[in-house]
């Protein structure tokens, strides 16, 4: 009973500390008829009934799920197609599908990282790039964001004889892009291995689509690119691209990829008709790159606290986590959802808006949600005025 007690008030001292620095977490069920400003369908293909339909066409050819990993018996033609197609659109030699871009990462830099590693990591690397630094027992060192040369001075001064990069291409929660040329010639010359999670690039930037470390940098220059397929490709699952001695290693030491079950083929085969959409239909990423340009210009005029951010992710800095949570309520009762992102998933300070943009909002939406926020901006104003 005491060790019962013990752990129910661990629980409720940790839930206590979240509720009064306003940082608990609750799931929210979207409803049909709200207007969605906070994922990650940059695309729109989630909802494109032609992946709907391929999904549908794979379950019943394959069934439900793949029934045991891709190492025991679950890998299927579908998943061979699929990361074929994979590795042909970022310009790789081999792809490996993974089951979440979590797992991915994870799998990455457990499987290549050891004691004889250092790892060098963007301060605002996605948490799944952090996580699996620290569990892959190698040395971890976190370089000011975006900032190669602060990355070259850590650099020199490691003495391990293995090194590895590793960077967001765009950042989840700020919208900017890493400088890739930048990170490419500071790892080669300091022979250190680079690591790029696309995860919000693929589908939307680069070369048909193949995103920011794509088919523009090669496998010598970009060895590990990891990438996922539940937001531009609106499906689910990730994918790690590179020269076949990487898929290989991975596929014999990445522990995420040997002892989980592989992704359902009906995903695999929804997300081959994404990319045929990807590849063949570039007016998606046309459309989707109008309603950035059309968002910033007008929420600039109006004078919101916009971040300097040329993706799909256009975050609201606001600072203070109570006026965070105030504006992303004001606007849940119009009908619009945002994500209010709070510490520690950004930085002390930094809470903020974080608006995502689709392929599949039309100028009417964005003018809602334009409205909206300015509304809040000038309650905001009020409330000041008469403090």
């Amino acid at each position: 009973m005491l060790v019962s007690n013990a752990w129910q008030q661990r629980l409720a001292d940790a839930r206590e500390n979240r509720l009064q620095t306003q940082r608990w977490r609750t799931r929210r069920a979207v409803e049909n008829g709200t207007l969605d400003f906070a994922g990650n369908d940059y695309l729109g293909l989630a909802q494109d009934p032609r992946v709907s339909e391929a999904q549908a066409a794979g379950a019943r050819h394959y069934g439900a799920g793949a029934g045991a990993s891709h190492l025991v018996s679950g890998h299927l033609a579908v998943h061979e197609a699929l990361e074929d197609a994979l590795a042909e659109w970022t310009g790789r030699e081999r792809a490996l599908l993974f089951s979440t871009g979590y797992m991915a990462n994870l799998g990455v830099l457990q499987a290549l990282a050891d004691r004889d590693t250092a790892i060098f990591q963007d301060r605002l690397n996605h948490a799944s790039l952090l996580d699996g630094g620290r569990l892959s027992g190698a040395r971890s060192r976190r370089f000011h964001h975006r900032d190669t040369h602060d990355l070259d001075r850590l650099l020199t001064r490691s003495e391990r004889p293995h090194k590895l990069v590793v960077s967001d291409g765009v950042f989840s929660m700020d919208g900017d892009v890493a400088e890739i040329a930048s990170l490419v010639t500071t790892s080669q010359r300091h022979h250190a291995w680079l690591m790029i999670d696309d995860a919000h690039g693929v589908g939307v930037l680069g070369d048909n689509g193949s995103g920011c470390a794509g088919s523009t940098w090669n496998s010598t220059e970009v060895p590990i690119l990891v990438g996922t397929l539940g937001k531009a490709l609106g499906t689910a699952g990730a994918f790690v691209a590179g020269d076949a001695a990487l898929i290989e290693h991975l596929i014999q030491f990445s522990r995420s990829y040997i002892y989980t079950t592989a992704q359902p083929p009906a995903i695999a085969a929804a997300t081959l008709k994404a990319l045929t959409i990807i590849q063949s239909e570039p007016e998606h990423r046309d459309r989707l790159n109008a309603n950035i340009a059309y968002f910033r210009q007008v929420a600039q005029q109006l004078g919101l606290p916009l971040s300097a951010s040329a993706t799909a992710i256009q975050p609201l800095v606001l600072g203070d986590e109570a006026r965070t949570l105030h504006w992303a309520a004001r606007l849940q009762t119009l009908g619009i959802h945002v994500g209010a992102i709070r510490p520690p998933t950004v930085p002390n300070g930094e809470a903020r808006l974080r608006i995502t943009l689709s392929a599949r909002h039309t100028r009417d939406h964005i003018d809602r949600l334009l409205a909206a926020l300015a509304s809040c901006q000038r309650e905001g104003a009020a409330c000041l005025t008469h403090a």
